[in-house]
């Protein structure tokens, strides 16, 4: 079984720094793209930032230059850090790993999607 668990998130004041993480547990062989994604309430979700297993990156245009994505292959462990956030940031924000079930050396069936349960980030004005 995998899973995906998030920390990190807060109450924060806007122009503020926050960092999120999430760490990907479980029978895992591989781990290929990750991302960030959030719902603010009302809205549907959206992708915030991903990264591929060689570290290359993308992200939404509202987060380009604030937001930045990186990943620890080693650690299966995937960071978010949301530099001056603004009040429209405000959102639960959830941790996507595309992963391949198994032990360290042997698959066991073909790449799945996961998520994380999501942890809440607010920034007041």
């Amino acid at each position: 079984q995998v899973q995906l668990k998030e920390s990190g998130g807060g109450l924060v004041q806007a122009g503020e720094s926050l960092r999120v993480s999430c760490l990907a547990s479980g029978s895992i062989f591989s781990t290929n793209d990750m991302g960030w994604y959030r719902q603010a309430p009302g809205k549907e979700r959206e992708l915030v930032a991903a990264i591929t297993s060689d570290s290359s990156t993308n992200y939404a245009d509202s987060v380009k230059g604030r937001f930045t994505i990186s990943r620890d292959n080693a650690r299966n462990a995937l960071d978010l850090q949301m530099n001056s956030l603004k009040p429209e940031d405000t959102a639960v924000y959830y941790c996507n790993a595309h992963i391949r079930r198994g032990t360290r050396i042997c698959p066991a069936g073909a790449q799945e999607d996961y998520w994380g349960q999501g942890t809440q980030v607010t920034v007041s004005s």
